[in-house]
């Protein structure tokens, strides 16, 4: 297990080995395949989940089956936290978007270890925050900006977190379907597709399968405003 990684997530920020070593204790690791559904909308919301390795994508569908995409998270990052001051039914689904390692605690475990530790519900508090002010974005860019400019966001906040720089650009290992992509941009897959190849025919990206190696970021960060 990566401690370094684990460490990253607010849960674990404000807290001294040893808190962090007795917090981890109590926690269950599990591991996810490709594909396979962690929980769904509407299941009771009884966990929080840190990701240590592998990515996660978090869903809604609509009543006529069409899904849209939330949110795609990644190593350090964690997803749950709503049941901690929320207790419902889950607001999504979380699926695998590729082999996955988590580790996950008792949201009542969690609220009891919680007490007399502020720093941590601050952390966590700021963490929602965060989740909140990126929801308002992404439903402002549905409002006012075109497919073309959502998708060179999109690409820009995964690069974000799951790029990595090689001697020719940065490569962004997202480990999404052509359709997975356009549901996190909320257009259709022929649009979205027409993006990317014009984005391509600039020499701003070149495509690769369930990657991308962005080749002129800041080009791609002028389209995206």
């Amino acid at each position: 297990m990566d401690d370094d990684v684990v460490r990253q997530a607010p849960l674990f920020a404000a807290l001294d080995d040893e808190a962090a070593a007795a917090l981890k204790a109590t926690m269950t690791s599990r591991e996810v395949s490709r594909g396979e559904v962690l929980f769904t909308e509407g299941d009771p919301g009884d966990r929080l989940y840190i990701i240590v390795d592998g990515k996660i994508k978090l869903g809604r569908a609509s009543g006529d089956g069409r899904e849209n995409l939330l949110a795609i998270l990644g190593p350090g990052e964690m997803f749950g936290e709503l049941s901690l001051f929320d207790p419902g039914p889950r607001n999504a689904t979380a699926t695998a978007v590729a082999d996955t390692s988590l580790l996950g605690v008792g949201s009542d475990d969690l609220a009891t270890w919680l007490n007399g530790r502020p720093d941590v519900a601050r952390q966590l508090l700021r963490s929602l925050a965060r989740r909140l002010r990126r929801t308002n974005e992404a439903l402002a860019d549905l409002v006012f900006s075109d497919v073309p400019g959502r998708v060179a966001k999109a690409l820009l906040d995964l690069s974000e977190r799951f790029g990595n720089p090689t001697d020719e650009g940065l490569r962004v290992a997202h480990d999404l379907t052509q359709e997975e992509l356009a549901q996190l941009v909320g257009a259709s897959r022929e649009t979205v597709n027409k993006a990317l190849a014009d984005f391509a025919a600039r020499g701003w990206l070149r495509l690769d399968q369930r990657a991308v190696l962005l080749l002129d970021i800041d080009r791609l960060r002028r389209r995206a405003r």
